[in-house]
């Protein structure tokens, strides 16, 4: 299901990936792949290819979606050595590329994006048995990108951290999962204090750990005022 907001259309494929498209003809991609979520997709339509973490890059995702003349913008942290799973480096794969850290703000074209710090407060309540963090400080980032007038934030697979009651966004993509990520009540909370147009939750279902209640965080958003939409 397509979820429409003014100029821009938003699709949720699974997992963190999300596709966002301007009807100027401009598309971008989040976090594209892994767990087989785009098995049956390979639009290479991508203009811009955002990937903010070592657990969401997905080399083939990236190839599936971005078309030859892509950008694909990635955290600095990212580092195929230390991935078991893939072998190829962001700088080998046949597109332009360039690293962000948290905290940067840039023009690309049409395009204005940022990005947010994105990570789990040691001994809080998305950490291992021994209090480490699934994602340190560091390790990955939340993006922001404003096309054709609005903005659409994903902030990444992290805690609810005091930064992002202060964003002013349009369109809201939370990990509702839990587990690895803030949880549905806790995404629930932010959006109803951030306020945006309109809420599109992502990263739930998937696979068990992150399985989650999503209508009963529809309702706990729309009962506090807040456009909500479950891409289903």
């Amino acid at each position: 299901m397509t979820v429409s907001h003014g100029p821009l259309d938003i699709d949720w494929l699974g997992y963190a990936t999300i596709r966002i498209a301007g009807r100027t003809g401009t598309s971008v991609y989040v976090d594209p792949g892994r767990y087989d979520v785009l098995a049956d997709h390979r639009p290479r339509d991508g203009d811009l290819v955002l990937v903010s973490h070592a657990h969401h890059y997905d080399p083939d995702g990236i190839e599936r979606v971005a078309h030859e003349d892509a950008l694909v913008v990635c955290h600095d942290s990212i580092d195929a050595t230390e991935i078991d799973r893939v072998s190829r480096q962001p700088e080998s794969l046949p597109f332009d590329v360039e690293r962000v850290r948290a905290d940067e703000s840039f023009a690309l074209g049409p395009l204005d994006l940022f990005t947010t710090p994105a990570y789990n407060e040691p001994g809080g309540a998305h950490t291992r048995a021994d209090g480490t963090p699934f994602h340190p400080e560091g390790s990955g980032c939340g993006f922001g990108l404003t096309m054709d007038g609005v903005t659409v934030f994903w902030p990444g697979d992290t805690d609810v951290l005091s930064l992002h009651e202060t964003l002013a966004v349009d369109v809201f993509c939370p990990p509702i999962g839990g587990r690895f990520t803030m949880n549905r009540d806790e995404a629930a909370e932010l959006a109803t204090q951030i306020r945006p147009d309109l809420v599109v939750p992502v990263h739930y279902d998937t696979f068990d750990d992150i399985e989650t209640d999503q209508r009963a965080f529809v309702i706990d958003v729309a009962t506090a005022g807040v456009p909500v939409a479950l891409d289903e």
